[in-house]
């Protein structure tokens, strides 16, 4: 891919993308061939495509290429090393990455085993990728979305299908770590079969409908948008993820409300979403604090998840580490804790609790450093002039309410792309990307077209 040029400007009709010129600091380490991208798209399809990966993968005794994408995240830890601290020397960079070695260590310390440790690491290396799109317009990267964008179609069809048809992906078996696991789970919801099309489960599914649908409708026209929403609600209706289906409705009334104002408003007023959209941070509190010890099934069986989060996944972990580890109220409990590595390999399994909520799972793992973290992610995001990273933090914000996001990992490398401008230095408006126009919807054609 391109590096991108330092001084252009793209048109396309009703809509301008002026781009400044880029600081030496964010752009020190692979201008030309973008390690990221590569990564992200590696990532993206082998989440989405999980359950026939797996599948065709063993059968061709090929499965180390399983790993591909674990050993590119390794290579933008690096990248991040080189880019925003040997060269960058941004002090928010290195302070995380001393805060994340430091999480591990009290992972280990926490967890009991090295193989948690090393299961904590794979976890948290997805993050790198995202945080390497720091200065750097998510639109200019042609190839990746160009790439991205036939994921939602094989999505959609892949759930259609498996409605139809027993895939034969679904229940197969296959070795790993010692263990044995399966490419894809049937998964049931009532009477109702919860289809994973061609990922590993239902979630992921629905998750590659929404994801994948909020990249692509930046750069689509409002006909296509509306066109290909119902499509997509319907495919996720299929899954029977609740969190996905409702968290499409709400993007797609916020992307038709932004299309519809007049366009000096339009850019404005998608700022604002993903600066209010961080209010979601404080749902969980909110619902605690509403409906803490109540019986919500009482009112609908449908509310039985809600419930169990309020209950007991959002309050249980605090409970636990009061006995497990007191110090991680003050310093957190450390990578891999409350979230998959310590259901897989820890001492600690009985006190293991599926958290489903972003924030909360990141905060038991780091304490309350990550509050800090996620006030300079704020004033960065609202400094930022990135339609897609705009755009990625309203629909991630949303999206984490309920679900922990990191495993798989494509949702927590979105949510670090969100997060990456907080390592970008300040020098007036220099090194960083800009688009001074109106978000959501430029002509097509300059996506696939121009030379990347």
């Amino acid at each position: 891919m391109a590096a991108h040029p330092s001084s252009s400007t793209l048109v396309a009709p009703g809509f301008r993308f002026a781009e400044p010129p880029i600081d030496d600091g964010a752009q020190a380490s692979g201008s030309t061939f973008n390690l990221e991208a590569i990564a992200l798209v590696l990532y993206f399809y082998r989440d989405a495509l999980a359950g026939a990966l797996r599948y065709y993968l063993a059968v061709a005794k090929i499965d180390p290429i399983w790993f591909l994408p674990d050993i590119f995240a390794m290579v933008c830890i690096l990248a991040f090393i080189q880019r925003y601290i040997l060269v960058g020397r941004s002090l928010v960079a290195i302070l995380t990455l001393f805060y994340i070695a430091f999480a591990l260590y009290l992972g280990y310390v926490f967890l009991g085993y090295f193989t948690g440790m090393i299961s904590s690491f794979k976890m948290i290396a997805p993050v790198f990728v995202g945080f390497c799109f720091c200065g750097r317009n998510f639109g200019e990267y042609r190839r990746l979305l160009a790439w991205i964008h036939p994921l939602f179609y094989l999505t959609i069809f892949g759930i259609f299908l498996s409605s139809r048809i027993q895939l034969p992906w679904v229940g197969f078996a296959y070795e790993t770590f010692g263990g044995t696991r399966q490419a894809s789970r049937l998964w049931w919801a009532a009477s109702e079969t919860r289809l994973a099309g061609l990922a590993a489960d239902s979630t992921m599914a629905a998750f590659f409908v929404f994801i994948t649908y909020v990249v692509t409708s930046v750069r689509r026209s409002l006909l296509w948008c509306l066109l290909w929403a119902p499509v997509g609600l319907y495919a996720i209706k299929l899954t029977t993820s609740k969190t996905s289906l409702g968290v499409m409705v709400i993007y797609v009334v916020c992307l038709v409300i932004v299309r519809l104002l007049p366009e000096r408003e339009k850019f404005p007023m998608l700022r604002r979403m993903a600066l209010l959209s961080f209010l979601s941070i404080l749902v969980p509190a909110l619902l605690m604090a509403l409906f803490s010890g109540s019986s919500l099934v009482s009112i609908s069986r449908s509310l039985y998840s809600l419930q169990d989060r309020v209950n007991n996944s959002w309050q249980l972990p605090f409970v636990y580490m009061a006995d497990l580890m007191p110090v991680g109220f003050f310093f957190g409990c450390g990578l891999g804790c409350f979230n998959y590595p310590q259901l897989l390999f820890s001492n600690k399994l009985s006190y293991y609790v599926p958290v489903d909520n972003f924030y909360l799972g990141t905060y038991l793992m780091f304490g309350p450093i990550f509050v800090v973290f996620v006030i300079l992610v704020i004033l960065a995001v609202a400094r930022t002039r990135d339609i897609y990273k705009l755009s990625f933090a309203v629909a991630m914000n949303l999206f984490t309410i309920t679900v922990l996001a990191y495993g798989p990992a494509s949702g927590l490398i979105m949510l670090s792309v969100v997060f990456s401008e907080v390592f970008a230095r300040e020098k007036g408006r220099a090194g960083r990307i800009a688009s001074s126009a109106a978000p959501l919807a430029p002509d097509v054609d300059d996506l696939v077209s121009r030379p990347a």
